[in-house]
């Protein structure tokens, strides 16, 4: 019998709960278009999609030691920036003073029990509490729990500077405009990252 490994996917060693920020890629359940469309370069919520959209909202409600940075929802996936700081950390963009952090909505939000490697206030926590929170909302509004919203791994990178800080908005702010070009995960981020 052979026994399969999942390919590691979080840089070894590294603790995610260091503060900084994180660059963050989360594809829906075979990679479905289940948030709304594109049209015009522009993304067009659906339902789910403004669920998706309200709960990141609310997260640095249940989370005070985030602070949310740029954020897009695809029809099959959604990328954001999270920045993990301290307690007592002001709640502001060390690097983007500017940035809207929009309308806090209530809902039922926590830190996920640590499951197998995944520590409190960790951005795997995070992720997943982040996810279980849409999937709660989704699964209330369409009545049935199957089949699931999003796939069951989360892609992310560690922000090293301000030019990939700088590269990764951009990418994410273009996402729409890139749609029918770049349907997948993260085709063409590198070339974003090597400007």
């Amino acid at each position: 019998m052979t026994i399969r490994r999942r390919k590691q996917i979080r840089l070894r060693g590294y603790d995610y709960r260091n503060a900084g920020a994180y660059f963050v890629t989360i594809c829906t359940h075979q990679r479905e278009c289940t948030f709304g469309t594109v049209r015009n370069g522009v993304m067009h919520l659906n339902d789910w999609g403004e669920i998706v959209v309200k709960i990141w909202q609310a997260m640095p409600d249940h989370f005070p030691y985030i602070i949310l940075d740029v954020f897009q929802c695809m029809p099959n996936h959604i990328h954001f920036i999270v920045w993990i700081i301290s307690d007592d950390a002001p709640n502001t963009l060390p690097t983007d003073p500017q940035a809207n952090v929009g309308q806090r909505h209530a809902f039922a939000l926590h830190d996920q029990p640590p499951g197998r490697g995944t520590k409190p206030k960790s951005l795997g926590a995070i992720v997943g509490a982040f996810k279980s929170a849409v999937t709660r909302e989704i699964n209330e509004l369409r009545g049935e729990k199957f089949p699931p919203v999003w796939q069951g791994r989360f892609y992310d990178r560690i922000i090293r500077n301000e030019r990939e800080l700088a590269a990764i908005r951009r990418y994410i702010h273009n996402n729409p405009a890139n749609w029918t070009a770049d349907q997948d995960y993260d085709a063409g981020l590198d070339d974003y990252l090597s400007l």
